[in-house]
């Protein structure tokens, strides 16, 4: 049976472009249209929908007003952004994503690309991510590695010298809310986050983390010293890479080759890069997202570094697509609902006070 769609947007022409892709799908069709956000809401009100498209500026009621309208009903809706790139249209989108929605996808700027491949197929993705939960196994779900199964590392274990190395996509920025303002700005290490994002978004996301966290958040820049307390996140359109410079320390190296799988930045490279690092352990985490980008890359480093995984469990999970994938290759040592990601992170890695390391 086809899931049913309702698309929210003041323009015609996007309407029926939109509505073009999903009625050609063999698994979704568009079950009603709307103008503005009021329509939206007397729609909602009474039909459920197994996702909703949303514009941002309407007349009448605009996206955020609908999203907020729905919050203070408890109206249940899984909501799709389709916003523009520009900075301000970003930090729209992510308030927008506060408010409720789930996830989002870039509008075309012009009919060429509004009919291009790269935008029926995102926007089908998405759908299919948030309407298409895949099934857990029962591996998945022990949510445990194999003393066999897990390589000996290579290097020994230096208590002193740790990182967070943290992936995510589908449902991410929201996710990242609900971690990194519980991360005490004393952590013992610094942490690294790949968050599948367009150019010009994580800079807004980054700016929007670090205004509600104790802990500080910047976009990653090329050349960064990487510094314990600290998150860095992979700027959307670079690949993140660490470099160990001649004096020992961790820098930031940004590349600009193209996409992995469709993913710059992806998480692979950053997992990968840190093989070549002087790390003596790496708590990896991977939250919310679709796909297994992640997984090949803490393979790979799993033979060089002691790690300690931890993945986001499905029930917390808007996609449980990368989590899954980590679970089922039996790389994962935790898994643990979203609100406990934090305190596992701290209980791994410790906070440094006036000198000593220690967990309350």
């Amino acid at each position: 049976m086809k899931k049913n769609i309702l698309i929210v947007d003041d323009s015609a022409l996007m309407r029926r472009v939109m509505c073009d892709i999903i009625n050609a799908s063999s698994g979704f069709q568009v079950t009603d249209v709307c103008r503005d956000g009021l329509e939206a809401y007397e729609k909602l009100r009474v039909k459920k929908y197994d996702a909703v498209l949303l514009d941002i500026n309407m007349p009448q009621m605009d996206g955020l007003q609908l999203l907020e309208k729905l919050k203070q009903e408890n109206i249940k809706a899984t909501v799709i952004i389709v916003s523009s790139l520009s900075t301000k249209d970003a930090k729209v989108t992510l308030l927008a994503i506060e408010r409720g929605a789930i996830d989002f996808v870039t509008k075309p700027e012009n009919i060429i690309e509004a009919k291009g491949e790269e935008f029926r197929v995102r926007i089908l993705q998405v759908l299919d991510g948030v309407c298409n939960p895949p099934m857990i196994s029962a591996r998945a779900k022990q949510g445990k590695t194999q003393a066999t199964e897990r390589i000996l590392p290579k290097k020994p274990m230096n208590q002193g010298d740790k990182l967070v190395a943290l992936a995510c996509s589908t449902g991410g920025p929201k996710a990242l809310q609900q971690v990194i303002p519980f991360l005490d700005p004393d952590m013992d290490a610094p942490m690294l986050v790949v968050q599948h994002m367009p150019a010009g978004f994580t800079k807004s996301m980054s700016e929007r983390l670090n205004e509600i966290s104790s802990i500080k958040v910047r976009e990653a820049q090329d050349g960064d010293l990487l510094e314990k307390g600290v998150v860095y996140v992979a700027p959307g359109g670079k690949h993140l890479r660490i470099r160990r410079t001649t004096s020992g320390k961790h820098q930031v190296a940004l590349g600009d080759e193209a996409p992995i799988g469709g993913l710059k930045p992806c998480a692979d490279v950053m997992f990968e890069s840190l093989k070549e690092c002087s790390f003596g352990q790496v708590t990896c985490v991977v939250l919310t997202g679709m796909g297994s980008d992640g997984t090949k890359g803490i393979t790979s480093l799993s033979h060089q570094v002691s790690l300690h995984v931890i993945a986001q469990n499905a029930d917390s999970c808007v996609v449980y697509g990368m989590p899954k994938a980590i679970a089922e290759a039996g790389l994962t040592d935790e898994v643990v609902p979203l609100d406990q990601v934090a305190k596992s992170i701290l209980k791994n890695v410790g906070v440094s006070k006036n000198g000593r390391k220690s967990i309350s």
